[in-house]
């Protein structure tokens, strides 16, 4: 089942099990609204419209997110990084402690089905660079705006 929600950054594509979030996309063509037909969807639909209203830094969903194991930890990692803040390809790649990975984590970051609720988009690379991002590099710096103003606060 899913559900469609209306965000700044577009239409976001909400996919889910009876119980867990499998899936958060960005969608450019146009999508006919379907609202959530769980109470999963609409929780996940709630949390995100509050995360894009600056009401929300941190999500409370069940995720089952479809990857390898090797993706599976990267992206259990990327959950840890706070709101407002960053981290490198380097830094994820020590946290699970494969510290040559940093290629690795980059792929399985880009490969992250789970947008926004997994942040791949706090992850940049060395010096600061931003790079590549799925949803398109304007999202990615939109995202990280808006978590930098929510960290003012």
């Amino acid at each position: 089942m899913y559900a469609t929600l209306p965000s700044p950054l577009g239409t976001l594509y909400i996919a889910a099990s009876d119980d867990a979030i499998l899936e958060v996309d960005f969608r450019d063509e146009a999508m006919p609204p379907c609202p959530p037909a769980s109470p999963l969807l609409q929780a996940a639909c709630d949390q995100l419209d509050a995360y894009f209203h600056g009401e929300r830094q941190r999500f409370d969903l069940p995720l089952a997110p479809r990857g390898t194991p090797f993706q599976q930890e990267v992206w259990q990692a990327l959950q840890s990084i706070p709101c407002g803040e960053h981290r490198s390809y380097r830094d994820i790649a020590a946290l699970i402690g494969n510290p040559k990975a940093m290629r690795a984590v980059g792929m399985a970051n880009g490969r992250n089905p789970v947008a926004i609720i997994i942040p791949c988009h706090r992850v940049i690379g060395a010096g600061g660079k931003l790079v590549g991002y799925a949803g398109g590099l304007e999202r990615k710096v939109w995202l990280l705006q808006h978590e930098a103003g929510m960290a003012d606060h």
